[in-house]
């Protein structure tokens, strides 16, 4: 078995992993908030929230691996007001929000897909799971960790809890209200968080359960977690991962609640951060138009697995700033060790189950050594994945000793190296359509004047409407452009 060590933000060290009870390993990655398109911000911190999940497989544990779907109580706000993110995005998509959560959440598992991601064990809703939230809470309640803010909802006392705080290193007496939490009127304390809110007058929401403390309520955000975790995993597990954005709020909130309900420490025995990803050295956001989606980067021309691959060359908990000439360069790299991995092939007479099963010279047994070496050592890829062209390239190896050995490390990169062919890596060149269908020119039209009236609500409904029709609108510093979906193809500018 591989002697795995990881990063715990809790001890801020490289620890060595020894699950609670092994061989099982109690796994639970903080899933997406469904009231928009899942972007690749997301996607790379889900694709190595699989890579470990796929590593602790290969070295022989039994995981059973637990991703919430946040359809309800997350604010966009931290400090505990403005409006529910799936209430703000039914507006804007004017659906439902019950809608709005399935249609993004059916996104999410797509991208998911196109990522060649595991799908987890359990997918929970917290809509689903408002018993186990409200249990808890009352819990809370009775062990004298709460009180009710009138008109706002139930709140946690974390100066009940002496080491509130440990994760993110907090010094409470430093803190001061700020953009990340705000002193609400009616806290105790600047930390302290609601745990249910209750629906304001005049508010109508649509989703709403009845509690002991409102007739119409929600739960709040971090109560969701720890209630959702607890339920599968039990009340102590191995591993909870998350952004590292969660560290000082979201999952600093979770232990409070769990820790203060089960009067069990830890909570978790280690928690797992990933770092950003930055598009050209600035934040994502759809107001610099650099915001992109897996089906946008697949109409670009770029296959899902060198979008894989680009994220696998950078550390989890390093920074990574995403060019397209990097993925670009990353595709082309891929497609030659598809080409070679094909013509290894044909040397060859032997299956692939043949081949997985043969013996290896002592060079490729050093090989295999050190690349699952540099895998055990903290998720590191980059230095797997320099392992891996090292390999390729070797001279000293035989065709059938790099075939078994990819098929090896492929546990683990979710590479799909053996399905993949050369011309799906093929990066195609731009074609311009000379017409489009009067509906769709119409739909521009009218989304170009929302833009000049910088009405962007209208404009987002509008590119939104087209995208259903086939067609996906970009706004680039030189215009318009306009694309077919399904296909990497732009359509081109398209006159006024």
């Amino acid at each position: 078995m591989l002697k795995l060590k990881l990063y715990n933000t809790m001890s801020r060290q490289v620890e060595d992993f020894q699950p609670i009870h092994p061989p099982q390993v109690g796994f639970y990655a903080c899933g997406p908030t469904v009231y928009d398109y899942t972007h690749i911000g997301h996607l790379r911190k889900y694709v190595m929230d699989d890579v470990l999940v796929r590593l602790l497989k290969v070295a022989g544990y039994q995981v059973k691996f637990v991703r919430n779907i946040t359809d309800v109580g997350h604010l966009v706000s931290d400090g505990d007001e403005g409006e529910d993110k799936l209430e703000k995005g039914s507006r804007r998509y004017k659906l439902s929000a019950w809608d709005l959560a399935k249609k993004f959440e059916n996104y999410f598992n797509h991208a998911m897909a196109e990522m060649n991601n595991l799908a987890p064990d359990v997918s929970c809703r917290a809509t689903e799971h408002i018993n186990q939230q409200l249990t808890m809470v009352k819990t809370l309640e009775k062990k004298g960790y709460t009180y009710v803010i009138l008109g706002d909802g139930v709140y946690f006392d974390t100066s009940r809890l002496p080491d509130y705080g440990k994760l993110a290193r907090l010094r409470l007496d430093k803190l001061k209200a700020g953009a990340r939490i705000t002193k609400l009127a009616g806290k105790k304390n600047l930390t302290d968080f609601a745990l249910w809110k209750f629906e304001k007058p005049n508010q109508k929401r649509q989703m709403v359960w009845s509690s002991p403390w409102s007739a119409r309520s929600f739960p709040g955000w971090h109560i969701e977690c720890s209630a959702m975790s607890s339920h599968y995993l039990g009340e102590q597990f191995d591993i909870h991962t998350g952004g590292i954005d969660h560290i000082a709020v979201h999952h600093t909130n979770e232990i409070a609640q769990a820790e203060a309900a089960f009067g069990k420490k830890p909570f978790v025995k280690y928690w797992v951060h990933h770092n950003f990803l930055q598009i050209e050295g600035k934040k994502m956001s759809k107001s610099l138009h650099n915001f992109y989606t897996i089906d946008e980067i697949e109409m670009k021309g770029y296959q899902p697995m060198a979008l894989r691959l680009l994220f696998l060359t950078t550390h989890y908990r390093s920074e990574l700033d995403f060019y397209f000439e990097n993925l670009a360069g990353v595709q082309k790299a891929l497609k030659r060790l598809i080409t070679d991995i094909q013509a290894w092939q044909k040397t060859t007479s032997l299956t692939l189950d043949e081949i997985a099963r043969q013996s290896l010279g002592d060079e490729a047994k050093k090989m295999k050594e050190q690349f699952w070496q540099k895998m055990a050592d903290d998720l590191n890829t980059p230095e797997a994945i320099a392992m891996m062209w090292r390999m390729a390239k070797s001279e000293e190896l035989k065709p059938a000793e790099k075939l078994a050995l990819l098929l090896d490390f492929d546990q683990v990169l979710g590479l799909r190296l053996f399905e993949l062919t050369p011309e799906e890596l093929e990066l195609k060149s731009a074609v311009d359509a000379n017409s489009l269908p009067a509906k769709v020119k119409g739909l521009l039209k009218k989304r170009r004047q929302a833009r000049e009236e910088k009405n962007w609500q209208e404009a987002d409904r509008l590119r939104d409407e087209l995208r259903k029709l086939g067609y996906l609108v970009e706004d680039r510093p030189e215009g318009e452009k306009v694309k077919l979906v399904g296909t990497c193809l732009p359509v081109g500018r398209v006159g006024s």
